[in-house]
């Protein structure tokens, strides 16, 4: 039985328009915390010019098999198993790199263990896009994102809710440069970063 997220299935068109314009240009795509691989299938089979490498915890590579097993979807790459900050990076270069709803569920380490290898996987001129709920200044931008930090705070006290300009400057500190910052449903955004030529 395949594995099911309610809010990937709510996002999923909010962010494929915006993977339309950013991996337009692209061939190849990491995704970090594939999850469910509910979003792997539905980007892999409305962008078909793209190869897109699924990746997450050996736990979850059943579930995401069980997505990506359609025989129409040829470009998309078996789970690859990477915890950040246990697990070895990829050795090849990717176009973009994509993740989802990951950086509020790690440490503080990880996300600065996440950027690098970010910083490291990605091509000159490669993307990175990042959703989620993120702070700006210091301040929740809705009363529903600060419950949601109190609740993963509460399950996890190393996660939480992240800062925008913590992410930046870890951005900035492994050659990436914010080019955009959408705004989407629900209280999150999708940033975009672009490593430099």
């Amino acid at each position: 039985m395949k594995p099911f997220s309610e809010s990937c299935e709510q996002n999923k068109y909010p962010i494929l328009e915006v993977l339309r314009k950013e991996f337009a240009g692209c061939q190849s795509i990491l995704e970090i915390g594939s999850g469910t691989g509910q979003h792997a299938a539905f980007f892999a089979r409305e962008l078909p010019h793209l190869f897109w490498q699924t990746s997450d915890l050996p736990d979850a590579h059943a579930g995401i098999l069980a997505w990506i097993g359609d025989p129409q979807l040829p470009k998309i790459g078996a789970p690859i198993a990477l915890e950040i900050g246990r697990d070895s990076w990829p050795e090849q270069r990717f176009d973009a790199v994509f993740s989802a709803n990951t950086v509020h569920i790690m440490g503080w380490a990880e996300v600065e263990l996440m950027f690098a290898g970010v910083g490291r996987v990605l091509a000159p001129a490669g993307v990175f896009c990042l959703y989620g709920p993120f702070n700006y200044n210091g301040t929740f931008t809705s009363e529903s994102n600060a419950r949601f930090d109190a609740w993963l705070k509460r399950r996890d006290p190393r996660s939480g809710v992240r800062d925008f300009e913590r992410l930046d400057y870890q951005a900035r500190l492994h050659g990436m440069a914010l080019v955009r910052d959408y705004e989407m449903p629900v209280n999150n955004r999708t940033l975009v970063w672009k490593k430099s030529g």
